[in-house]
């Protein structure tokens, strides 16, 4: 099915919106033309201008079109938001980046070899902390449809992965690990009395007027609108519609639903400067490499605290995050300045096969670069709401 175009654009340069929208509707059809059902993208400028594309469709039954502003879940993208409350945290003075889990969680991280004396904040924050993740996943049509509606607390995640040996000892290594991310959660909760998603709704979405991002809990529905997502979850099989269920584990590492409006406005002032001191900001900042697994899916990137750092095929670097859950992918990218920002949602990723994945990504990559790099021109306009 052919995208669509949208934009609000008053005095915007004519020829520098249609270059962005072309470049945009191009790389959501090159998505979809890889078999993901769905795509929505929303590019910001420093003008102010707001450029929408989608295509594909967000029903196989109806047909009907994708919504340009629909609700999607947005998964690990939801760390930064965690992140970002800590670094708040840690400008407030609270706490430190440097103090020990066990500082905050006694006797959490313990067992098999496991030692929350041994592990800082920073360490869950950078993914360099060696805790392994046992994370419930769907393995199944059947093993989806049976556990759809569970959920798991953050204490009950944290046991699951200490019946395990670290991966590695602290700061040694990187791996990505969702089971840092329900710790600093927890962490969270310690310090200020209130679970984490109350602290990320008070900090952060309502004082940037983020109306569309909130933690669903145990409910399994999406609000409308919204695309439908689907999944194959074996070669050959039929897809099946994996839209509606409780998010398996959302305890910091991921459970917020958002839309493309509210991640660049988040994202744009996370980067502007306008959420954390310039302290804290240079310490997010602060990168290293990603692991050997994880660098033919993010190409370059290197993970600072709750964002990753990657470059640009038109020279310096952008800042973003990237989540995916059950059907879902989400990414944002926005230039270092804050001020040119896009985020895409793919809904319907079918993740046959590990290298079906990977020219997903690749073109989802493809589409923030191309989206991010521009000319001059192509930035000059009017400022719109």
């Amino acid at each position: 099915m052919a995208g669509t175009l949208s934009t609000s654009v008053p005095g915007a340069s004519a020829a520098g919106q249609r270059d962005d929208q072309a470049r945009i509707q191009r790389d959501a059809d090159a998505i979809t033309a890889l078999g993901v059902t769905g795509v929505q993208v929303r590019l910001v400028t420093p003008g102010g201008r707001n450029l929408t594309a989608t295509s594909g469709i967000a029903d196989l039954k109806t047909r009907r079109p994708v919504p340009r502003n629909g609700y999607f879940r947005i998964a690990s993208v939801t760390k930064t938001f965690v992140a970002t409350v800590i670094l708040q945290l840690a400008g407030d003075g609270k706490l430190s980046l440097d103090d020990t889990v066990e500082r905050w969680l006694p006797g959490v991280v313990s067992g098999n070899g496991n030692d929350g004396r041994a592990i800082t904040i920073r360490q869950l924050l950078q993914h360099t902390s060696g805790i392994h993740d046992d994370y419930p996943d769907y393995t199944s049509a059947e093993n989806f449809y049976q556990h759809r509606y569970d959920t798991y607390t953050p204490e009950q995640t944290v046991a699951r992965a200490m019946r395990h040996r670290p991966d590695f000892r602290p700061g040694k290594d990187w791996s990505y690990s969702n089971t840092g991310y329900v710790l600093l959660g927890l962490i969270i909760q310690r310090v200020t009395g209130h679970p984490w998603h109350k602290e990320v709704r008070d900090r952060i979405v309502r004082p940037l007027g983020l109306d569309h991002t909130f933690l669903p809990g145990t409910s399994p529905k999406l609000p409308q609108p919204h695309a439908k997502t689907y999944q194959r979850f074996r070669p050959g099989e039929p897809l099946v519609d994996v839209t509606e269920q409780a998010s398996l584990v959302s305890n910091g590492e991921a459970g917020l639903v958002s839309t493309t409006a509210d991640l660049n406005r988040f994202f744009r002032a996370l980067l502007g400067g306008r959420l954390l001191p310039p302290t804290q900001m240079a310490q997010m900042k602060q990168t290293i490499p990603v692991g050997k697994k994880f660098e033919p899916l993010m190409p370059g990137a290197r993970d600072g605290l709750g964002v990753f750092s990657r470059p640009l095929s038109c020279g310096g670097r952008y800042w973003g995050h990237e989540g995916g859950d059950s059907g879902w992918i989400s990414a944002v990218g926005v230039t270092a300045d804050g001020r040119r920002s896009v985020t895409v949602s793919l809904s319907g990723v079918l993740a046959e096969s590990a290298d079906h994945v990977l020219r997903v990504e690749q073109a989802e990559s493809k589409l923030v670069d191309d989206a991010l790099c521009t000319t001059p021109k192509a930035d000059s306009g009017a400022s719109t709401s």
